[in-house]
């Protein structure tokens, strides 16, 4: 399980050293994509296909599911994770998401997210305002 919230920088070659407390878990091969609210996702194997798993059962009929699954396959790339722990997060992505030099890289349970460090300190900022609100609100779905 991914959590924890730790800053890094991510080089001029576009490579991010992977949290130590993450790297056991992530094994060898990892897969980013785009994630939610403006951040990139990051899986470990067993877990990208459990997630590929449920794309594929997405209706491709139906016009929301055909544009979620042609936006979250068109983005995913494999990762190598490199004997000091770093990926290299290919350009595109970075500039695609807006994602700079300075990230954040925050535990999710079954993924971990990379997220420009102002970005997030904006969304922190926003949602920890409502976080009694939002945990009241969750039995409600």
């Amino acid at each position: 399980m991914f959590f924890g919230y730790y800053e890094h920088s991510i080089d001029a070659k576009g490579r991010l050293v992977i949290p130590s407390k993450f790297r056991n878990e992530l094994g060898d091969i990892a897969y980013i994509l785009k994630g939610f609210d403006g951040s990139l996702s990051i899986y470990k194997a067993s877990e990208f296909e459990k997630l590929v798993n449920k794309i594929n059962s997405l209706p491709f009929n139906k016009k929301d599911a055909r544009a979620y699954i042609r936006i979250q396959l068109a983005s995913t790339c494999e990762l190598e994770i490199d004997k000091q722990g770093r990926v290299q997060i290919p350009s595109q992505l970075l500039s695609r998401y807006e994602i700079g030099k300075e990230v954040v890289v925050i535990g999710v349970s079954d993924h971990f997210e990379v997220w420009d460090k102002a970005k997030y300190d904006e969304y922190e900022n926003q949602k920890i305002k409502d976080f009694d609100e939002l945990g009241e609100n969750l039995d409600e779905e």
